[in-house]
């Protein structure tokens, strides 16, 4: 770890790229494996702009990992321990959601245009 970062504040920063539901939406999409720009424009329903913007934010904050291969860059998640992470927020979800949804704390992001196809 970073010498003079805060370990809390760290761990907030990294929350923050799961935070935002379209990078959750592209983390979630490379669960099952790399996919290239367009693969997951596709699968999400997002514009390609927008789609590029989130994965430069993701592999600039070491979530994701690129990959150049001719024309096209595949991205995947850069390890298996986001893989866990994402697993285990889904199964504590889903048996904290009333409560999560109930909390006057924290408000639900406004709905954006990630399809629900990307949603399993």
């Amino acid at each position: 770890m970073m010498d003079n970062a805060d370990p809390i504040q760290l761990k907030a920063k990294f929350f923050r790229g799961f935070s935002d539901p379209t990078r959750l939406a592209i983390l979630e999409t490379l669960l099952d494996g790399e996919k290239n720009v367009n693969q997951i424009v596709e699968q999400l329903g997002i514009s390609q702009p927008n789609a590029s913007g989130h994965l430069a934010c993701l592999r600039e904050c070491g979530l994701v990992t690129s990959e150049a291969r001719g024309k096209f860059m595949y991205y995947r998640l850069y390890d298996a321990k986001i893989r866990d992470l994402l697993r285990t927020a889904e199964t504590i979800v889903a048996q904290v959601a009333r409560g999560i949804y109930m909390c006057t704390h924290y408000e639900l992001p406004p709905a954006k245009s990630v399809s629900a196809k990307s949603r399993k």
